[in-house]
């Protein structure tokens, strides 16, 4: 037996007039006769246009069913919203007697999506999570991850006695590593309203009780940031990464803090490649003093047996 879907797409001349002219209501979900307005069928959906899918993945991201899931909102963008237009399904102005009854179902609909403390809490959290990632400009990725990592903490009860915004900050600079989207603690509490030694705490007793396993950063990772940044060319970057690389095999980078080797190669990079930059440019960048680069520069320099005219 036929869906009624098929049925409606077989139809091809009004059963009333017999005229070929249909229409194809989408808004309301109706199939009907221009000529004489019969409406021939009342549940027509549409299935969106036939998109060109090579795998089921890409199938699954292009069908048309509405918004994703997100973890990033509390409850994950499932529920409903009744929208500030005063407008009924088909599109009508709703009647002004009618109109105090909408905004008491608005009002109740807002209050009910939060329901609970717990849902406060994701709700005030999230909120301050995605104030933080836009400042710093973080990808979507990251955001969905440092949810999952701060529902978890939620789920354990780990935010008891901790600030709501040090536990955010702390996900989120978890989420950076986990991504391999280097951020320095320095960086996300530029962005938090919570001091770096509180968020350096929060982070190590999360990793601990979540057993989350991040590889310490490399100087590698900061590399390409910090060179677009400082508005330098591909060769300095490739030059950048060789000295690390070289670096790396002498074990120069072991117990140092990897913005500071990494800001070393760069500078002797952009001298070697005539696109000299000042220490105190590469400083401010890479978040390390002046002397910490002197330093890293000293000895990359003499172990590498890199010559440098000055």
């Amino acid at each position: 037996m036929a869906s009624k879907k098929e049925a409606a797409d077989e139809v091809t001349r009004c059963p009333e007039c017999n005229s070929g002219h249909l229409v194809r209501d989408y808004e309301r979900g109706e199939l009907i006769c221009e000529e004489c307005g019969l409406v021939i069928d009342d549940q027509f959906i549409d299935l969106g246009p036939e998109w060109r899918a090579f795998d089921v993945e890409q199938g699954e991201k292009r069908a048309r069913t509405g918004a994703p899931m997100t973890y990033t909102i509390h409850d994950k963008g499932l529920s409903t919203e009744i929208s500030w237009k005063n407008k009924d399904s088909y599109g009508k102005s709703i009647p002004t007697r009618n109109r105090a009854q909408l905004y008491r179902l608005r009002k109740w609909q807002r209050r009910i999506r939060v329901s609970n403390a717990t849902e406060r809490n994701l709700a005030f959290a999230l909120s301050e999570l995605d104030r933080m990632a836009s400042a710093m400009g973080l990808p979507r990725n990251v955001r969905e991850t440092a949810a999952m990592i701060y529902r978890k903490a939620v789920n354990k009860n780990l935010i008891r006695g901790r600030s709501i915004e040090g536990v955010v900050a702390a996900s989120l600079y978890a989420a950076c590593r986990q991504c391999n989207v280097p951020r320095t603690l320095d960086e996300v509490a530029s962005s938090s309203r919570v001091g770096r030694k509180e968020i350096g705490r929060t982070y190590r007793f999360m990793t601990r009780e979540l057993s989350l396993k991040l590889m310490p950063t490399k100087p590698q990772d900061y590399v390409q940031r910090f060179c677009s940044e400082l508005k330098l060319s591909g060769d300095v970057q490739a030059k950048a990464a060789d000295i690390l690389k070289d670096a790396n095999k002498k074990e120069l980078t072991s117990g140092r803090g990897p913005t500071g080797v990494a800001a070393a190669a760069i500078y002797i990079a952009s001298i070697l490649c005539n696109e000299r930059r000042t220490q105190r440019e590469v400083a401010d960048i890479a978040g390390v003093t002046e002397v910490t680069i002197r330093n890293r520069y000293k000895e990359l320099t003499d172990k590498l047996g890199i010559e440098i005219q000055l």
